[in-house]
């Protein structure tokens, strides 16, 4: 009785602990790198975040009996002028979470930065998540970056540029590895090259005129090498945008380096579309990305239906 008593004391200790974990949190305490004394207060208009000077990550927990131990960083869109926090982060992240994964919303530093102030806090969330795994219940090696739009250069930088050295601070955390172990893009900015480069990206994270030692460093394709994570991709050919090249040359450039990739492109459907229904075939691609985590284990396996019958 006593051993029944203490075990059930010891269950409800764990599962308040894991229900308690903070909704936001700040991924700079220590104050944000380059913090501008001037910038102004962050505001959100239309449901977009814009004047992001506090970065921080937004936790959606799992219940407790769904979690499986997967962990999704979300960077959402808005060509680094502004976080299309709804569509692109928190229905994500309600997706996610609806399949037992830990998710993260990250609200990262946008064109009053530039670069490398995105990739400063993509890296810190990998890291901070990475290092504090056991709170959240989640497993070290299983924490992907997902990414739509802006948010996709955003993710992919974080798979491919994870070793720069703009990307630490200094902080001891930056000897947390800030590599994510798979990642999610949709619709994404991939390169900075013309005649495929977003403008607007370019020009929020680059400035009006950068040099080509800058579009070459932030044009991700270039950066793909055989430790690049495993990506799942999907585009639409309607997106007027950015031009589905973005998705075709990551895929193209992660398999000459030998990475897993699964790419769906689809015919109709706007920049932006999230996982919205009306679509078509275009809707169906969460679907597509819940096989594809389920079969590179990051989600249960699920058996198969029988109908009872002898064969």
């Amino acid at each position: 009785m006593k051993f029944t008593l203490l075990l059930l004391s010891m269950l409800a200790s764990t599962f308040s602990a894991y229900a308690a974990a903070p909704d936001v949190i700040p991924i700079w305490p220590e104050g944000v790198p380059g913090a501008q004394a001037n910038g102004g207060k962050e505001y959100e208009k239309d449901g977009r975040i814009y004047n992001v000077q506090d970065p921080t990550l937004t936790v959606y927990l799992p219940a407790a009996d769904k979690a499986n131990g997967s962990a999704v960083i979300i960077c959402p869109g808005g060509g680094y002028t502004r976080l299309a926090i709804g569509h692109e982060g928190g229905d994500i992240a309600e997706w996610l979470r609806s399949l037992g994964m830990t998710t993260f919303v990250l609200k990262y530093r946008l064109r009053e930065y530039g670069q490398p102030a995105p990739l400063q806090d993509i890296l810190r969330a990998v890291r901070l998540v990475r290092s504090r795994a056991a709170e959240f219940h989640v497993a070290a090696d299983r924490i992907g970056v997902f990414g739509g739009s802006a948010g996709g250069h955003v993710a992919a930088s974080a798979g491919t540029l994870y070793d720069l050295p703009a990307g630490r601070t200094g902080a001891a955390l930056d000897k947390v590895s800030g590599r994510p172990d798979f990642l999610i893009l949709a619709y994404p900015v991939i390169t900075m090259k013309e005649p495929s480069a977003h403008a607007g990206s370019r020009h929020n994270l680059l400035g009006e005129h950068p040099s080509a030692e800058l579009i070459a460093q932030w044009s991700v394709e270039d950066h793909v090498t055989k430790d690049t994570p495993p990506t799942f991709l999907m585009h639409t050919e309607e997106d007027k945008t950015v031009p589905i090249e973005n998705s075709i040359m990551f895929y193209e450039a992660l398999r000459h380096a030998g990475v897993p990739a699964e790419m769906h492109l689809y015919e109709k459907g706007p920049h932006g579309a999230g996982i919205r229904p009306g679509y078509g075939t275009t809707s169906d691609w969460p679907k597509q990305a819940e096989a594809w985590l389920r079969a590179r284990g990051l989600l249960p396996t699920v058996a198969p239906k029988t109908d009872g019958a002898a064969h």
